[in-house]
């Protein structure tokens, strides 16, 4: 049986299963005297410092054994803690309800979850499972349940589960961990993010894989395809292993094009730069080869806290990005967030549709002061390297105007405050809505640089919701309608001279790489992982090749057909191992 799954991290493995079931923990419920009440919401604080003692012990030895990189994923479940929607409803149910607090821990969580399920950003919603990760650890605490971990394996074997952890995943015996294989999660998780950096091959979002594999029963893992083979047939498995010979050969291959520039058989140049959320995953860089930051998503700032970042933080964090990539450039996104995203200590209202709620720069520009303070620190931060400003979600010409108005006014005061900051900082937009895509021509009088922001893009083109499954068959990045607005923007933007970037998923995406190249992009931003293979094709053909099959591609009038011909035409994985 073949399982198809989300590719979390690359690589492929042939194994026993070990099935690790899920433990529902049975959550009581019982009424406290008033007089007791005190005692039980000091219960609950007394489980909050154990909690926080475990997880900054998990947090040490993940910093030793992977670097100063990945410890921000517990910083993050620390933070969580302290969270004023967890810790302050945890007690008022409990005096409110004369609850117990185990009880009132899991009301909380179980709301928390139902907010973020409704989110549409893939990152921010996956958040829910770092909420459900340190709740867990407060109700066994709670509940006075030992921590079972994967530390004392006796066999290697592939590890099959609903979900894994971070803690779980950093716990793991890694001589015998070949990868897993889990029913939920993305790419952008914390637990896919650590399988990355442990070089675990790993599958996630299987839906039901626990149910289907037994313990013991021999499988297959396709890290790189995202699917899971079950009890495969000698045939099946020596094609994966001779694929893994295959892939093994092109992994060194990869590695010697790091400081290769992506660049065309007849000379064309792009630039190939990183996605990035975390300061620190500035190190990712030289790894991959990338020539920049080409999006660096600040939202984490206002993420699972209870007072809003001030200049100062958060001119540490830009200028740390910007010095330690210097002389390579960094596009620091404004604060996307609100409707749809969840922020606790900003309070945005619900919405009824979110995704065309207040959000992104209609957000910013009804917030100021906020706007202002973010615009300050990354202005200064710009004094220590080469800082873009990008505003997102722009969908009319007066929202730009009236963002750059605001900047200017920012810049007037850090004069007058004798704070300096570069003088030519180059502002691009954001272009993920159909009316800033028909507009490009406007907007590109008032930018340097535009980037397309293909996630929501597709989403507003096609009016799907991306995390609706019943429509999620109509989320096309191929789709003639997305292939014409890309073209638009692109040709729209450069006959005023502004370049033109992708930062959307399809920008690291190798079946779309060679059209993306024909229709005359600039520079593709993508997760760092992704920056080799997409390198390897771009070396692999010639620009005129590229625009050719971008322009056959436009003339179809659905997308199965452009599909179709873009696999067939350049077959991706071939011109992985054709020599440059």
């Amino acid at each position: 049986m073949l399982i198809k799954g989300v590719p979390a991290s690359p690589g492929i493995v042939a194994g026993k299963a070990f099935v690790l079931k899920s433990e529902a923990l049975a959550i009581p419920k019982y009424k406290i005297p008033q007089k007791e009440i005190t005692l039980e919401i000091k219960r609950y604080m007394d489980a909050l410092a154990r909690t926080r003692k475990e997880l900054a012990g998990i947090q040490k030895k993940v910093e030793t054994e992977l670097g100063e990189s990945y410890p921000d994923i517990f910083s993050a479940h620390l933070l969580i803690l302290d969270d004023p929607t967890l810790r302050e409803k945890t007690i008022k149910i409990i005096e409110e309800n004369n609850i117990n607090a185990e009880y009132a821990v899991a009301q909380v969580l179980e709301k928390i979850g139902k907010t973020f399920s409704n989110i549409a950003d893939n990152y921010l919603r996956e958040r829910a499972q770092d909420f459900k990760d340190v709740g867990k650890r407060i109700l066994k605490n709670l509940l006075g349940k030992k921590e079972e971990t994967l530390a004392n394996l006796n066999d290697k074997v592939i590890i099959v589960a609903h979900d894994l952890s971070p803690s779980e995943t950093a716990q793991m015996d890694k001589k015998n961990v070949l990868g897993f294989a889990t029913d939920v999660g993305g790419r952008t998780s914390h637990t896919a993010i650590m399988a990355r950096s442990l070089t675990i091959p790993a599958v996630v979002g299987l839906g039901d894989i626990t149910q289907k594999v037994e313990n013991g029963e021999n499988i297959v893992i396709d890290g790189h395809e995202g699917v899971v083979v079950t009890n495969p047939q000698k045939s099946t498995l020596a094609r994966y292993l001779k694929k893994r010979k295959l892939l093994a050969v092109l992994e060194k291959k990869l590695n010697k094009l790091k400081k290769a520039p992506a660049q065309t058989t007849d000379g064309h140049r792009i630039s190939l730069m990183a996605n990035i959320e975390m300061p620190k995953e500035v190190d990712l860089l030289e790894r991959y080869g990338a020539e920049g930051v080409g999006l660096y998503r600040t939202e984490f700032f206002f993420l699972n806290r209870g007072d809003i970042p001030s200049e100062e933080e958060q001119f540490q964090a830009y200028k740390y990005v910007a010095e330690r990539i210097y002389p390579l450039p960094v596009v620091i996104r404004t604060l996307d967030l609100g409707g749809d995203k969840f922020a606790s200590i900003l309070e945005t209202p619900k919405e009824i549709n979110p995704f065309l709620g207040w959000r992104a720069i209609r957000f910013c520009l009804a917030r100021p002061d906020i706007f202002k303070t973010q615009l300050r620190a990354i202005l200064r931060a710009s004094m220590y390297g080469k800082v873009s400003i990008m505003y997102p979600l722009i969908s009319a010409l007066q929202e730009l105007r009236q963002a750059n108005k605001i900047l200017e006014e920012v810049k007037r005061e850090l004069k007058k405050d004798k704070k300096e900051f570069s003088k030519d900082i180059k502002v691009g937009a954001m272009i993920e809505t159909p009316s800033a895509a028909i507009t490009a021509d406007l907007l590109a009088g008032e930018v340097n640089f535009f980037s397309i922001g293909t996630n929501d893009l597709i989403q507003y083109a096609m009016a799907v919701d991306r995390i609706n499954e019943k429509i999620a068959y109509l989320y096309q990045p191929a789709s003639p309608a997305v292939l014409r607005f890309i073209k638009h923007i692109i040709d729209s933007g450069h006959r005023k001279g502004v370049k033109i970037a992708v930062c959307g998923e399809i920008a690291g995406d190798i079946n779309l790489t060679l059209m993306l190249l024909g229709l005359g992009v600039d520079e593709l931003s993508m997760g760092p992982v992704a920056i080799p293979e997409v390198k390897q094709i771009i070396r692999s053909v010639s620009i005129e090749e590229a625009r050719k099959i971008a322009e056959k591609a436009m003339s179809f009038d659905s997308t199965e057909k452009v599909v179709s011909y873009l696999k067939s035409v350049k077959e991706p994985l071939k011109l992985l191992y054709k020599k440059s």
